[in-house]
C-alpha cells in the first residue's frame, strides 16, 4: 500500500486574482518565506507559492459565489510552523501587514499545547497558523508504523515494524 508523505499542492479558486495575490504575497512570501512563480493552464492564469513542502496555487474562480465554509468542500487550511513563538511571530507579522488575524493564544479544548491564530483571506476562506504540538512530535519521533512482509505473523501474512519517520517529518504529519 502507498504510504501518504505529504501534501503537494493545494488550489484554491479565487474572485479577484490580483486582489488575492496582494495578500497572499504578504501571507506566504514576506511573513512565511515562500516563494511565487506564475503560469498559465489553458487559458487561465495561476500564481503558484512553493516552499519545500507543498505548494498552494491561486486560479481565477469561473463562478462568482462566495465561500461558505460550512457547505460541503474546504472548511479551513491550516498550516503548521515550529513551536509557539512562531506562531506569535506570524500573528504579529499578519497584524502588522493590515491582516485581521486573532491573537495567538491557547486552544486547550483541541490539545494542551495547540496554540494558533486565525484570519481569512479577502474570499472568505479560513487559515489558520498553529504550531507542532508535542504529541505529534512525539509521535513521529517513536517512528512510524510500516508494513513488511518477511513472514505470516499477521493478518494476510502481514507483520509491523517501526521505520524511521524522518521523511515524514521532512514534509509534514496531517493527523486528525
Amino acid at each position: 500500500m502507498a504510504d501518504v508523505i505529504g501534501i503537494d499542492h493545494l488550489y484554491v479558486t479565487v474572485s479577484d486574482l490580483a486582489r488575492a495575490e496582494v495578500f497572499y504575497d504578504a501571507v506566504l512570501i514576506e511573513v512565511l518565506g515562500f516563494r511565487k512563480n506564475r503560469f498559465t493552464l489553458g487559458s487561465d492564469p495561476h500564481i503558484q507559492y512553493y516552499n519545500r513542502h507543498f505548494g498552494y496555487v491561486l486560479r481565477p474562480a469561473r463562478l462568482a459565489t462566495p465561500h461558505e465554509p460550512y457547505a460541503p468542500g474546504l472548511h479551513h487550511f491550516c498550516l503548521r510552523v515550529d513551536s509557539i513563538a512562531e506562531v506569535e511571530e506570524v500573528a504579529t507579522a499578519l497584524q502588522a501587514r493590515g491582516i485581521a488575524a486573532s491573537p495567538a493564544r491557547c486552544y486547550p479544548e483541541y490539545a494542551a499545547d495547540y496554540w494558533a491564530s486565525f484570519f481569512t483571506d479577502p474570499d472568505g476562506i479560513r487559515l489558520e497558523v498553529t504550531n507542532y504540538r508535542a504529541e505529534r512530535r512525539a509521535g513521529m519521533t517513536a517512528g512510524t508504523l510500516a508494513m513488511s512482509r518477511p513472514d505470516s505473523a499477521g493478518p494476510s501474512g502481514t507483520t509491523w515494524r517501526i521505520v524511521s519517520a524522518s521523511r515524514h517529518l521532512q514534509t509534514g504529519w496531517m493527523g486528525q
